[in-house]
């Protein structure tokens, strides 16, 4: 399929799967991590938007789709909408108790959501990631991680073009004697930094795997600590971007510390 998006790969993968766990986490994981366009009533105004909703069985849903030629297609030609991350939709549809209608009528990945699975889904989400202060003292290379952990990482960066230049995962021992995996990126864009651990924190989150851990780190590529990483570290390409990085947070939604509100 040409058209093909990475949100309808991970519906297909659990439409063909529907007792494989796995793969409804990543299908999630999907959704949370893609940029989703909102059919909204009319233009924002600041930080207040209306979506367009719509009644089943006496249930509020709003409509949002991965992509916005989508969006148009359902709603007949060009209308307004607010482009959000998965994850800043759930969290604001969380809070009214309302479902989500993603991808309606224009594509294989269509499917509704009730407010009990997008309530879910914000919870998997809303936890930040952990700040820390750890000198590396060596690193070497990975060393244990399950495959699925690996393509799921490999998926989430593809997705996250243009916010970095590329990433190293290896591992890594610290002063004192603390050891465990590193997600190094390198060159990231200014002001990407939460996105990308915020990225790593939900692949992390719905993996299925218990006590699954990795650091994340951002280095330059003029910082010694990157040539160090490139000697023994999985090297993640990240995709360019078609088009300039907007600036992050000049959105509605963009910025995860200031979800839009609902009118």
């Amino acid at each position: 399929m040409a058209d093909e998006t990475f949100l309808d790969r991970a519906h297909a993968a659990m439409e063909a799967a529907p007792e494989d766990a796995q793969a409804r986490l990543r299908f999630y994981e999907a959704l949370a991590g893609c940029e989703l366009f909102l059919l909204l009533e009319a233009e924002p105004e600041g930080e207040a938007i209306t979506p367009r909703s719509f009644e089943v069985e006496g249930q509020s849903f709003v409509l949002a789709f991965d992509r916005e030629a989508r969006l148009a297609e359902f709603a007949g030609g060009p209308a307004p909408y607010a482009a959000l991350s998965g994850r800043s939709v759930a969290e604001v549809l969380a809070h009214e108790g309302l479902g989500l209608g993603v991808n309606l009528d224009v594509a294989p990945s269509a499917i509704l959501l009730p407010p009990e699975a997008v309530a879910w889904l914000a919870g998997m989400v809303s936890e930040a990631p952990d700040e820390i202060e750890a000198k590396p003292e060596s690193f070497l290379a990975p060393t244990g991680l399950p495959e699925s952990l690996l393509a799921a990482l490999d998926a989430r960066l593809a997705a996250a073009g243009g916010l970095a230049d590329l990433a190293y995962l290896a591992g890594v021992t610290y002063e004192g004697g603390a050891q465990g995996h590193m997600l190094a990126f390198v060159d990231a864009v200014p002001g990407a930094e939460d996105a990308l651990a915020r990225a790593v924190s939900d692949v992390l989150g719905f993996s299925g795997l218990e006590a699954a851990a990795l650091d994340v780190a951002f280095f330059r590529a003029s910082d010694p600590v990157a040539a160090r990483l490139a000697r023994v570290g999985l090297r993640f390409d990240l995709p360019k971007p078609q088009a300039p990085v907007a600036e992050l947070g000049a959105a509605p939604g963009m910025d995860p510390d200031r979800p839009p509100r609902l009118k």
